[in-house]
């Protein structure tokens, strides 16, 4: 073998020597991060089958049998279902309204070039960048104002303001990809306006309509700042806030508390696993389709 072959072979042979050494440690760091994901909730599902006592002697352990008693006085016991009917409640009509006036909203700014066109979405994505908590006085103050504290409608407002934005930046980006020769044809052929909206270019915004409905349940459903100061019976509460009842002004029992998150989480955790692929596909529709 001639010195040039041999300089080649080891020349091949560091570099693969270092790729192996560069995979080892991204994969060992990305494996210690998804443990440190991972590891809380693990922790918070085998803790919510303890006893108090077998919780106090050691947090960490594993349970020496599986308790459901937790399960039966959280649901049983507690409020617990009424506050998940109540979430589920306002994240449905939420929901409803956030889809409906986005994609109506993110397809006008999309296809129609208009007087203030400019001015109206930028109004859209400033309100991605005030923060909730700046707002919570003013809002207080004119919900209690209109009568709507401890009412559903009275966290809907906030709710569907707030997700406006994130939804008509999502869905006005996926519309541009979607070619105006489909319009046109229908247009051609007799369709209506309404129709071609609803029939044809709905069905092709799914992707993006999956991805903005999967985001808002989980800002809906976990939310709590406007919660905390809206309700006041705890007949009207949701989940988060709901949570905050299981801990006493003496004591507190963390393995109902373990319980109640688990049971208020598997939805959540339902929903996601069920769609995640539709996230991923929805944020890169978009880019892939440009």
């Amino acid at each position: 073998m001639s010195d040039v072959a041999k300089t080649n072979k080891s020349v091949k042979h560091t570099a693969n020597r270092r790729n192996a050494i560069s995979s080892f440690m991204i994969n060992a760091i990305l494996i210690v991060f998804s443990v440190t994901c991972i590891y809380p909730v693990f922790w918070m599902f085998y803790s919510s089958f303890k006893t108090t006592r077998e919780f106090n002697n050691n947090p960490v352990g594993l349970p020496a049998a599986l308790h459901f008693d937790n399960y039966v006085q959280v649901v049983t016991k507690t409020l617990m279902p009424t506050y998940i009917k109540n979430s589920a409640v306002v994240t449905v009509i939420s929901l409803f309204f956030i889809l409906a006036f986005g994609f109506i909203a993110g397809y006008f700014l999309s296809r129609y070039k208009f007087r203030g066109r400019n001015m109206l979405y930028a109004y859209y994505m400033v309100g991605m960048l005030i923060p909730i908590h700046a707002l919570l006085v003013p809002i207080y103050i004119l919900t209690k104002n209109i009568g709507l504290i401890n009412t559903v409608s009275g966290l809907v407002l906030p709710y569907v303001s707030f997700g406006l934005p994130t939804a008509v930046f999502l869905i006005e980006s996926y519309v541009r990809t979607v070619p105006k020769e489909i319009e046109e044809a229908a247009n051609i052929d007799g369709s209506s306006f309404s129709r071609t909206l609803i029939q044809i270019i709905l069905p092709m915004c799914k992707p993006i309509m999956v991805t903005v409905a999967i985001i808002q349940f989980f800002t809906c459903w976990n939310e709590f700042s406007f919660a905390l100061i809206l309700l006041s019976e705890q007949a009207k509460f949701t989940v988060p806030l709901g949570l905050t009842l299981f801990r006493g002004p003496y004591a507190t029992n963390y393995p109902m508390i373990m319980t109640a998150t688990v049971i208020s989480i598997t939805p959540v955790m339902i929903l996601y696993f069920s769609f995640s692929g539709n996230i991923i596909k929805g944020m890169t529709a978009g880019a892939v389709k440009g």
